[in-house]
């Protein structure tokens, strides 16, 4: 259950990083604020007996991740995760708030089911929540209803559908994206080319497949010629459209960069698996890195990370997705696509940091800043006096290797398995409250639903 936030806690000698700069700093939190920062050792709550001091030395101090793109699988698929069991492995790997995708069971595209999410989620949560509407091609009323400051997109699907949420009605397409103040967020494949991809790949291998074949069944200009459709609508009707999960070097060139996040109109997002994985994957991995889009080529991965360091890529998520391992197994047109990844988000990145191909300047620009100006987030995202108490504590030089034994995961399992990162988190703070320290849930949690400046 959520508890008050009347705790005060002082972070000492931390390189704090956030608004695009490091400095060494004294962090402290009052209830669920940030109260003050000083520079290190200065922080005059220090000598306070009722403050809990936390020794921050080669420790770096982030905001808290906020996540907009996880599938939670509550309600009706628990078997494969829940809110409880995904937020707490969110928790240990830095992420602080998430934005929960329409594809459960029933799926959220109505009101009534939107509000049952909430209510779950504010009792099962252990971090910040929010969840979308999905679109459909019948339920434009139900849209209407929707209150812009507690939903953060309405989803839409221009590929491949998930129950009815493909969105194939022109007129329908033009009503959703007329809206107005809230933003589309859409899954772009082309269902026509991958029908026909599919229909002649099963004809020529059968079901015995290898998922070496998904990205040519999922082709690139599958996505492209998605992509491309929604921007031309959204420059048409003037909604902000947010393009998820990118994967091909061409999708970023219908980017921009330079304009204020707070106004920006076609938002880019790029996810950890695509940012992380090629397509030589699959012949180790087969199924475990089946996601749609697809993992693609090595040329692509660098494209994409590359439109993350130019800005043309705004948002880094992961579209956690867990499957159980046995439906993972099956043949590929079977198999779902998917898997998890909130656990492991942030060292992903970090890693990454560590080759030279990001900075952590720029992963909390990407993970943090951003998704909280984009989506009107307001007091979220940034270290700052004043701001919400989400933080996370990373060092930097403590490395920990992915394994059964310390997945949080429902479905028990991750793609990266056997991987060693040479950052790990050490504490999540989620309102002023510690909710992950020194790798364990702490048991203690005062979860709120984000709300949007709109």
């Amino acid at each position: 259950m959520p508890e008050e936030t009347d705790n005060k806690i002082v972070i000492r000698n931390a390189l704090m990083i956030s608004d695009g700069s490091r400095k060494a700093a004294d962090v402290v939190v009052s209830g669920d604020r940030i109260s003050g920062i000083y520079p290190p050792g200065k922080a005059p709550e220090a000598s306070a007996g009722s403050a809990t001091i936390i020794e921050a030395s080669g420790l770096w101090l982030l905001p808290g991740i906020i996540d907009d793109h996880v599938h939670f699988r509550e309600p009706g698929l628990t078997h494969k995760a829940d809110i409880a069991s995904e937020s707490a492995a969110a928790a240990a790997g830095g992420v602080t708030s998430f934005m929960e995708m329409p594809n459960t069971v029933p799926q959220t595209v109505s009101i009534k089911e939107w509000e049952h999410k909430n209510s779950l989620a504010a009792e099962r949560s252990v971090i910040n929540y929010s969840f979308y509407i999905g679109a459909t091609d019948s339920n434009i009323e139900e849209l209407r209803r929707a209150n812009p400051a507690m939903v953060p997109a309405f989803k839409l699907f221009l590929g491949a559908s998930t129950g009815n949420m493909l969105v194939s009605d022109s007129e329908a397409l033009e009503a959703i994206f007329r809206l107005g103040k809230i933003p589309v967020a859409c899954h772009c494949e082309d269902e026509k080319i991958i029908r026909a991809n599919s229909a002649a790949y099963r004809e020529e291998y059968g079901d015995s497949i290898s998922p070496s074949y998904h990205p040519l069944i999922r082709s690139r200009e599958a996505c492209l010629s998605s992509s491309m459709a929604a921007v031309s609508l959204a420059r048409r009707t003037g909604t902000k459209l947010h393009l998820l999960h990118l994967s091909t070097a061409e999708e970023t060139e219908l980017l921009t960069a330079g304009d204020d996040p707070a106004v920006k109109q076609i938002i880019g997002e790029a996810c950890v698996h695509h940012l992380w994985f090629d397509d030589s994957a699959y012949a180790e991995k087969g199924n475990l890195v089946k996601w749609n889009p697809p993992i693609r080529r090595q040329s692509d991965r660098e494209a994409l990370v590359k439109a993350v360091r130019e800005g043309l890529i705004d948002i880094i998520a992961t579209d956690h997705a867990p499957h159980t391992l046995e439906e993972k197994s099956a043949a590929y047109f079977s198999a779902p696509s998917g898997g998890p990844a909130i656990q492991h988000s942030l060292v992903m990145m970090l890693e990454l940091c560590h080759r030279g191909e990001l900075s952590p300047e720029l992963v909390v620009t990407k993970m943090c800043h951003n998704p909280a100006l984009l989506f009107g987030i307001t007091g979220r995202g940034f270290i700052r006096e004043g701001y919400r108490a989400d933080l996370v504590l990373v060092d930097p030089a403590s490395p920990q290797t992915v394994s059964r034994e310390n997945i949080l995961y429902k479905c028990g399992w991750s793609p990266l398995e056997g991987t060693t990162f040479r950052s790990s988190v050490v504490t999540t703070i989620v309102n002023g409250i510690t909710v992950f320290e020194n790798g364990s849930l702490t048991g203690r949690c005062a979860p709120e639903m984000l709300h949007f400046s709109r």
